[in-house]
């Protein structure tokens, strides 16, 4: 087994970084968590080598889901990747206005949104559950459950899970497709060359992250 040594990422490092290796990273670092081979890192000293500026190489966008903690499903160390979350990985002004600042003032390459499997808000949104302020977080989701398609008398609720992580694709797709939208300053750098911003899902069984491009679905 080849043991890889972490480094922090420096203003240098990070600048070397194209948004195609980016994307390579965080799927390598996936395959090393899923094999169990994480890389090497001193976690204390990367706290002292990031005190005085970060410079990470991603911004993902996901989940609350415990289950997905994000650093460590792509294997990932401190002040790698910045880290939006929010039940239902959507999009609204206030994460757009923190991938602007990820992109545009920190430099990160690319913008991954990533929905899961077996994903509760959606579940939610599917059951049109009502629950106080979760009533209209729930909303967010809506379009993705009345976009997604089913034979006629199918089941939509969250009992099946087929039709709630077809779901879960559809938000992941609708929420690329708003911050390209609702932020000119992000779509201006992805038109530029500047960024890229796909899709991934996450599998909470195996732990898998798959990317756009290989049959989400």
């Amino acid at each position: 087994m080849i043991e890889i040594q972490a480094i922090s990422q420096t203003a240098e490092t990070q600048a070397a970084v194209s948004p195609a290796v980016a994307i390579e990273m965080l799927k390598e670092g996936n395959a090393r968590f899923i094999a169990g081979q994480p890389a090497k890192r001193d976690l204390h000293q990367q706290i002292a080598q990031t005190a005085t500026g970060q410079y990470p190489f991603a911004s993902i966008v996901s989940c609350i889901d415990s289950r997905i903690p994000t650093e460590i499903v792509f294997d990932q160390g401190i002040g790698d990747i910045f880290n939006a979350r929010i039940a239902g990985n959507f999009i609204n002004e206030d994460i757009l206005g923190s991938l602007e600042f990820a992109c545009k003032l920190a430099k990160s390459k690319v913008i991954v949104v990533m929905g899961h499997t077996s994903c509760g808000a959606v579940k939610g949104a599917c059951d049109h559950a009502k629950l106080g302020n979760l009533t209209q977080m729930l909303e967010k989701i809506m379009p993705a459950v009345d976009a997604t398609e089913t034979p006629d008398g199918a089941n939509r609720s969250s009992a099946n899970l087929e039709f709630v992580n077809r779901v879960a694709l559809k938000n992941v797709e609708f929420a690329i497709e708003n911050i390209k939208t609702q932020s000119p300053v992000l779509n201006e750098m992805l038109e530029a060359g500047e960024i890229d911003i796909v899709g991934a899902m996450y599998d909470v069984k195996t732990g898998e992250v798959t990317f756009s491009g290989q049959n989400l679905a």
